[in-house]
């Protein structure tokens, strides 16, 4: 396949001169000691918390600020991913959990030090938590899933001992604090650059870092690149030495094509964005190790609004899932690269198990659909938008094109909309979109954080406006549930109440496509879907 016309490949070689020139001899490091990654998007700010901040922008704070602890690795079907059950110390040397589970105790590390040299002390853990749960930043909403929501929950024992309390036992606390927000900054560096209207220094950390993490900012040019180089002082990898490579350079390259001729020429060393086409060409040429990993924390779906007729009535919904070409969407869309949440076989008619997301008990069958259409009243059919942004559209277009083709075969008529993806954002928040595809993602993937976010409330991420008080009641009592068979009970009792409701259709879990040099080793999905450059290292 040819990844580039003439165009982009101008473009390739703009692209490269930048990476050499970044890569060149200020500090004498080796072509073997830099990692080079490129991006479709870009790094907008240094501080993980400021609204608007790109998924870039999370993988560079992994590596630049520490967290009080950090989630483990697991292998799923061969591949490492993050493990949201085994949390390890990062900032604190160790931790305990009070038998009630009220209280969460983190002792620091003895030899921990800000970049600046100034030594890590629970005053600053406690100035960056408050922070998180205060200010007008991002990591206020995510701890709320964790029971942390006041300043008075945090609480400095003595200069390396910090304790958290917990209004009831949260499950969900303790991996909250390894999630990207939280990140414990050198409280005396920010307040030098607060203000009165701005006490958190939120303007300054936007473009200045003031962490302990495991790379110190070099350059940083917003939209464009961003050069890390090593914190040699840093010892929190494994095992307890410095990270790996001496210099990071992540570049925003937005032609997918031209991504896919950098690493392909050995002038980027990994990239996590390619198209699918570009990867499956990539793969079948040998050269570059690929890491396929479905998003088991992510899923695609295409949702319909509970509260708009007809899709108000649930045998329209189920009509729409039984006339839907899933294993043709799933080839259009995605070559086949992930995991299906379509066709499983349910003999007693109940979910396997009380795991979301699961898969689904649906498949193509168009008799069944009409027959569900009759019932609810449409046995003509009727006529609908269905839309996706422009940001999805090499995946979302061959999926509605069939979409429309498959509806139309049972009486429903399908306009497509390809919608800018501000106006389509702004159209989903104020619940005005009937029908269309979108997608989600959990970083503390267990069912009930599923069920209470994209399930319950009149709230932005409940996609498809289901207002269901059973759910509801479930999902909250599930959130508190110690007795691991009651969860699982808890689970089975919330999937079967999602699929005979049907608000929307699950359709996959994506793969993450890791393109890479043969010569990198290390990969790990995380949970925010990005490349940690602390995992990663070269043979």
């Amino acid at each position: 396949m040819r990844f580039v016309s003439l165009r982009p490949a101008t473009y390739v070689l703009a692209t490269t001169a930048l990476l050499l020139i970044a890569t060149a001899p200020s500090q004498a490091q080796t072509r073997a000691e830099t990692l080079r990654y490129v991006t479709g998007a870009s790094v907008n700010t240094l501080d993980p918390n400021i609204p608007g901040s790109t998924r870039e922008s999370f993988a560079l704070s992994m590596s630049t600020y520490d967290r009080l602890v950090a989630f483990g690795r697991k292998q799923l079907n061969g591949k490492w991913v993050f493990d949201l059950d085994t949390i390890t110390g990062e900032l604190a040397e160790s931790y305990d959990v009070s038998p009630d589970g009220l209280k969460l105790t983190f002792h620091l590390r003895k030899d921990a030090k800000f970049q600046d040299g100034s030594p890590v002390t629970a005053e600053d853990v406690k100035w960056s938590l408050d922070r998180c749960v205060t200010a007008p930043v991002l990591g206020k909403a995510q701890l709320l899933t964790g029971s942390m929501t006041s300043a008075d929950q945090f609480k400095v024992i003595d200069p390396l001992t910090v304790e958290v309390t917990l209004p009831k036992p949260d499950k969900l606390a303790l991996p909250n604090l390894a999630t990207v927000y939280p990140v414990i900054i050198n409280s005396k560096v920010a307040k030098e650059h607060a203000s009165a209207d701005d006490p958190w220094a939120t303007a300054w950390l936007k473009e200045h870092t003031a962490g302990s993490g495991a790379y110190v900012i070099e350059t940083f040019k917003p939209g464009e690149q961003v050069i890390i180089k090593r914190n040699e002082d840093w010892n929190r990898g494994s095992p307890g030495k410095p990270a790996f490579f001496k210099r990071v350079i992540v570049q925003s390259v937005p032609e997918p094509a031209t991504r896919a001729n950098l690493v392909e020429r050995g002038d980027a060393d990994i990239v996590v964005d390619l198209q699918a086409s570009d990867v499956q060409s990539l793969e079948a040429k040998g050269k570059l190790k690929v890491v396929s990993t479905p998003q088991y924390n992510a899923i695609t779906f295409v949702s319909m609004n509970n509260q708009i007729p007809p899709f108000d009535n649930v045998n329209v919904r189920r009509a729409i899932a039984f006339a839907l070409p899933y294993d043709d969407m799933f080839k259009a869309a995605l070559f086949g690269r992930g995991a299906p949440l379509f066709g499983a076989t349910w003999p007693d008619g109940k979910p396997a198990n009380g795991i979301y997301p699961y898969q689904q008990p649906v498949k193509l069958d168009l008799d069944k659909a009409r027959e569900y259409l009759k019932v609810a009243g449409f046995p003509e059919g009727f006529s609908t938008t269905f839309s996706f942004n422009v940001g999805q559209s090499s995946t979302a277009e061959p999926m509605a094109a069939l979409v429309k083709e498959s509806l139309g075969k049972i009486g429903i008529k399908v306009d497509i909309q390809k919608l800018p993806d501000a106006q389509m954002s702004t159209l989903i928040n104020e619940k005005k979109l009937p029908f269309y595809i979108e997608g989600i993602v959990a970083w503390l993937p267990s069912t009930d954080y599923f069920y209470r976010n994209f399930y319950t409330g009149n709230q932005r991420w409940n996609y498809s406006s289901i207002n269901n008080s059973e759910l509801v009641a479930i999902a909250q009592e599930a959130r508190f549930e110690p007795d691991k068979a009651k969860y699982e009970e808890d689970g089975r009792k919330l999937n079967a109440i999602h699929n005979s409701e049907m608000p929307q259709i699950m359709l996959w879990q994506p793969n993450q496509d890791a393109v890479m040099a043969s010569s990198i080793e290390g990969y790990t999905y995380e949970f925010h879907r990005q490349v940690d450059y602390r995992d990663v290292s070269r043979k």
